[in-house]
């Protein structure tokens, strides 16, 4: 609304593709993001929304970038969990544990404190502390039988962590776990337990696909 109304719809219109596009065409959000940013960089919505879009497409130093410059036109501190992923990401695992222990950290809503759990256990293991990462999971939001939108992931987590140190059978009950909430897909929870009881899937799509063009090249 600070901006002019023609513009403000263009800004609004690229930063719409950006949540359509994120996930499916990451590189297409991103082109919208930068579209936007050139509009508005002054916006605060607007650098949050360039720095997810590079966030997903591994630009993790522009990605900080952006998010630096969002936190502070808005002073929210919620973004503080994905800055500390894109210290991991640029491979500075110590800075993102570093983070976990700043007073943001307090400011952060349930969903926020879950999310900066997750970043702290994939820096532990970063640095080769994998029980560390096991006991850092484990909290009153994996215990709990409540079913929240970070439920799965961070019983997915939590499981992968039990397998990187070896306990198997606890890791096949919490991806199974894990499996049980994730109505989303947004992990690959089936996979994995799949894996684990040396189970393989076979894509019939693919070998149908495969046989029709073999067939072909014979006739």
């Amino acid at each position: 609304m600070s901006l002019p109304r023609t513009l403000a719809v263009d800004v609004a219109r690229n930063l719409v593709m950006v949540a359509k596009l994120l996930d499916e065409d990451p590189e297409r959000a991103y082109g919208h993001a930068r579209t936007a940013l050139r509009l508005a960089s002054r916006v605060g919505a607007v650098r949050e929304a360039a720095g997810f879009a590079a966030y997903a497409v591994e630009k993790y130093a522009e990605a900080l970038r952006e998010f630096r410059a969002a936190r502070r036109m808005t002073g929210s501190a919620h973004l503080w969990p994905v800055m500390a992923d894109c210290e991991r990401g640029l491979g500075r695992p110590e800075r993102a544990l570093a983070m976990a222990g700043e007073p943001e950290v307090r400011k952060l809503d349930k969903a926020g404190q879950v999310e900066m759990r997750l970043v702290t256990a994939g820096a532990r293991r970063d640095m080769g502390q994998a029980d560390a990462a096991v006991v850092t999971l484990q909290s009153p939001e994996l215990a709990s039988q409540a079913v929240h939108p970070w439920t799965p992931r961070l019983r997915y987590a939590y499981a992968d962590a039990l397998l990187a140190v070896g306990r198997e059978a606890e890791a096949r009950e919490w991806f199974a776990r894990a499996l049980e909430v994730d109505q989303q897909g947004s992990t690959d929870a089936s996979d994995r337990l799949a894996e684990l009881d040396g189970l393989e899937f076979i894509d019939t799509l693919d070998e149908e696909a495969e046989e029709a063009e073999l067939a072909q090249e014979e006739d």
